[in-house]
């Protein structure tokens, strides 16, 4: 089932009612490998290979001369509103979008100019410049008009597709944990612990138990 161009503008509010501070992170995916997709109820974000397990530090592309992974793509976001509205009711169809991590979040540039940080678990990313933009992939899973409508004006001011971060302080994310614009003295203390405490200790500020 593919959304009618209808369908998707008259969602246009849902989605604008994104949180802007404050949101949750819904869905962890890994891509092992091209085409490959591994729900995580646990993952692993590390500064130098990204979403642990994912195919990004051994994946070629075009956007290095070198074909070397791109720094400031090693991860991608996806706001959950929309693929879960593209999705219907398959919940396995979310993970085709091809992204790591789908937040409850407003990813518009104007809430999240690129350089933002956000907590995520006990982890920290960064939003990067390069835009995120739908490919013929997202076409064949989704359908043409849901394309045109997050390569349109609405879905590039809200960055419906997705956009592109890095991983700046490792640690572990869990579906369900708080997404959240990180304030500078947050940054430090996170920046501060010992790798193995971000890796396995708290969540968001919880002891595990």
């Amino acid at each position: 089932m593919h959304r009618t161009r209808a369908e998707l503008e008259a969602y246009v509010g849902t989605l604008r009612g994104s949180p802007r501070d404050e949101g949750t992170l819904e869905l962890v995916v890994r891509r092992p490998a091209i085409g490959e997709r591994e729900v995580l109820a646990e993952g692993e974000l590390d500064t130098e290979v990204g979403l642990v397990g994912d195919n990004w530090p051994v994946k070629p592309t075009t956007s290095t001369p070198d074909r070397s992974p791109h720094p400031e793509k090693q991860l991608t976001l996806m706001n959950h509103r929309m693929v879960a509205f593209l999705a219907g009711d398959d919940p396995d169809r979310r993970a085709l979008a091809g992204d790591q991590l789908y937040v409850d979040l407003d990813l518009s540039a104007t809430n999240l100019p690129a350089g933002t940080r956000l907590a995520i678990g006990t982890a920290v990313v960064e939003v990067t410049e390069p835009p995120h933009r739908g490919c013929a992939k997202f076409l064949s899973r989704y359908g043409e008009e849901a394309m045109r409508f997050v390569n349109g004006r609405v879905g590039r001011e809200l960055r419906l597709r997705g956009i592109n971060a890095k991983v700046v302080v490792d640690g572990t994310v869990h579906p369900g944990d708080t997404v959240r614009k990180a304030p500078a003295a947050q940054l430090a203390e996170a920046a501060a612990r010992p790798a193995s405490s971000r890796a396995t200790g708290t969540r968001n500020g919880e002891q595990e138990t």
